[in-house]
């Protein structure tokens, strides 16, 4: 019987919490959201499946190093990927190298909505403080405004990785959620006539811009904003691999292997870390709070500031103000939802190519305001 005992005392069925049990609800929400309505697949299931493994329950503190969190189990040494903040260069690599910067090159004036997305980082960042997180963690809270997945990972690996679960998680989880929070808010702030707004096709862009553009801007971004150095410098290395065409294979790899084997380890182990014991606290609940905030702030900031743009533009060549929601990093899922948004109001209007401008601005921009931070912070 002292075998049975001990058999039952180290089963997850004996270990079980009711936080094991929602978190493990929260799991296969997750992947019900993958699977039935296709919301970011590549990152929810891995995510989701994630939470489940982290949310098992077995017996902690018995030397059995399964946990996460124990020093020396398998899922501590991939963590340290995000820890160390090893994973977020690496995808952006791998966004590069599938990146077309061609619309923004051609477009310049569209990086400005890309810059003013990033209200909602600064903003949830003055609101964490008011509710008393210190000032390293609001700055680690603020950049889910940014709807930036890996920027976020990055920046609280450097300034608060007790909260870095959470805020991957969030961050996460709202890029998932693009296609059900921006549509409200889009039809909330614009008109039916300014969501018909017809913009000009941008212009062909040489293959002497396309080159230039990642080696200038690795060099002005990074010169601003040293911090996002590792982010910024990967993102750029990674897009001359494709636009150079002698790298071809390198390119290949970046934009497919490599970046779905980080994605990969990244979703499991961030979904692992959200382990009940540790990750259940008040702290985690308000940061989805101010997530939620911050990335409709960023939302409302770039269709708000494409209006400001419309008071001084030509009437021959205004911009739709739906194309500004695209200013945060979701890339390209907030382009897609200005191309849905735009077809519903006028079928033969395509905003994919406009949108997909600030869509990438936003994500250089997320990641300069998260250099910026840590300068500061640092």
């Amino acid at each position: 019987m002292e075998g049975v005992f001990k058999f039952l005392e180290f089963s997850g069925f004996y270990n079980m919490t009711p936080g094991h049990f929602l978190m493990i609800l929260v799991g296969l929400l997750f992947i019900y959201l993958a699977i039935k309505f296709e919301y970011e697949p590549l990152l929810l299931i891995p995510i989701g499946f994630g939470i489940l493994i982290g949310n098992t329950p077995f017996l902690e503190n018995a030397g059995l190093q399964l946990g996460i969190y124990e020093e020396g189990s398998v899922m501590n040494y991939l963590y340290q990927g995000v820890l160390r903040g090893i994973y977020p260069p690496l995808i952006f690599l791998g966004i590069g190298a599938m990146t077309d910067f061609s619309t923004l090159i051609s477009s310049p004036r569209l990086m400005l909505l890309g810059a003013a997305a990033q209200i909602g980082i600064f903003a949830t960042f003055l609101g964490a403080l008011l509710l008393g997180f210190t000032i390293n963690e609001s700055a680690s809270i603020g950049i889910i405004g940014g709807a930036d997945g890996p920027t976020a990972i990055f920046l609280s690996s450097r300034l608060a990785p007790n909260l870095i679960g959470s805020i991957a998680i969030a961050a996460y989880s709202y890029m998932a959620l693009v296609p059900v929070i921006q549509p409200p808010i889009m039809k909330l702030l614009t008109s039916k006539e300014e969501r018909v707004i017809r913009m000009k096709p941008p212009r062909a862009v040489t293959k002497k811009e396309k080159v230039l553009f990642p080696i200038i801007g690795m060099l002005l971004t990074c010169l601003i904003s040293p911090g996002a150095l590792p982010l910024l410098g990967m993102l750029f290395f990674g897009n001359l691999l494709k636009e150079s065409m002698v790298t071809k294979r390198l390119a290949d790899t970046a934009r497919n292997a490599m970046i779905d084997i980080v994605t990969i380890l990244l979703g499991v182990t961030v979904g692992a870390s959200t382990q009940a014991t540790t990750f259940l606290t008040t702290q985690s609940m308000l940061i989805f709070v101010m997530g939620a905030l911050s990335f409709m702030v960023a939302t409302a900031g770039g269709i708000m500031f494409a209006k400001i743009m419309n008071l001084f533009l030509p009437d021959d060549d205004k911009i739709n103000p739906l194309v500004g929601a695209a200013g945060v990093s979701a890339v390209p899922d907030s382009a897609r939802v200005v191309q849905h948004e735009g077809l519903k109001e006028d079928p033969s209007n395509h905003l994919l190519m406009h949108a997909m401008a600030p869509n990438v601005a936003g994500v250089i921009g997320s990641a300069v305001a998260a250099g910026i931070l840590m300068s500061f912070m640092l």
